[in-house]
């Protein structure tokens, strides 16, 4: 066989290669794919809150912790797309058996994220996407770390729920957008995502800001004026969802974070 002729067999072979069908375990991971423009490679998603319009008539597989395993077999995917918190961990274990490929997502910082967008493009076959996103992702990003960079970070209560009282801890990655804002997680000692902590505790810690994402939860400071974020009136409301999606657009969502911070920057 010519030379000539193997290229143009193995380039027929290769244009041939059949699509992975690919089913996306958490709605972060699934928008990642649109931001892919891949989105015709998803057979099925996890449902959690508001789907993409262009994914509105995909099967559902379930919802966080109730995944609908004969379901999602029935799909016959290629690839699962995985964040460990969206099932729970005995059927984490059954996916891991199933002997399909299982791409498990779970950035702990922006620059985590921005690799693991990367890397899920190379799973769905289409790497010049992950590359060229990723590249402006990290342009944004540093463009935001120079412009809100301080010498002394400012100390800030992220407030994720007010009964019991929930923060994020040092590893989860709202804390390392705070990072980019200038701002320090007074939390970011604990490990765990998601700690639960004490009214003394925050007071304790001095925080010169309170975030929360309902104005209740801000109102109810008021009742410690002791505290400088009360008392400086920096009990700020964050409206978007976009911190709670680790995906692309979390680079925009932590522009607007920073933004809310330190507006004179």
């Amino acid at each position: 066989m010519s030379r000539w002729l193997a290229v143009l067999l193995l380039a027929v072979s290769a244009s041939t290669v059949a699509a992975p069908r690919v089913v996306s375990l958490a709605p972060s991971l699934s928008e990642i794919v649109v931001e892919l423009e891949s989105a015709d490679l998803l057979v099925g998603v996890l449902d959690g809150g508001d789907r993409p319009p262009m994914l509105q008539d995909l099967p559902s597989v379930g919802r966080y912790g109730q995944l609908d395993m004969e379901h999602l077999l029935s799909l016959k995917p290629d690839l699962l797309l995985l964040w460990p918190g969206s099932v729970g961990p005995a059927q984490r274990q059954q996916l891991k058996g199933l002997g399909i490929p299982l791409y498990i997502a779970d950035p702990h910082s922006l620059d985590q994220l921005i690799t693991q967008i990367e890397a899920i493009a190379m799973q769905l076959g289409r790497p010049e996407r992950g590359v060229q996103r990723a590249a402006q992702l990290r342009v944004r990003l540093e463009e935001l770390r120079q412009r809100y960079r301080r010498a002394t970070p400012l100390p800030v209560f992220y407030q994720v729920w007010d009964r019991p009282l929930y923060t994020v801890g040092g590893g989860q990655i709202i804390s390392d957008a705070l990072a980019v804002c200038g701002a320090r997680n007074v939390f970011a000692d604990l490990s765990v995502p998601a700690p639960q902590v004490s009214v003394e505790s925050v007071l304790q810690r001095n925080p010169q800001v309170l975030l929360a994402t309902e104005q209740a939860q801000l109102d109810a400071w008021k009742a410690w004026p002791q505290l400088p974020a009360v008392t400086q009136g920096r009990l700020l409301l964050v409206r978007d969802k976009g911190l709670e999606r680790p995906s692309g657009q979390m680079i925009e969502a932590t522009a607007r974070l920073c933004e809310l911070i330190a507006p004179d920057r």
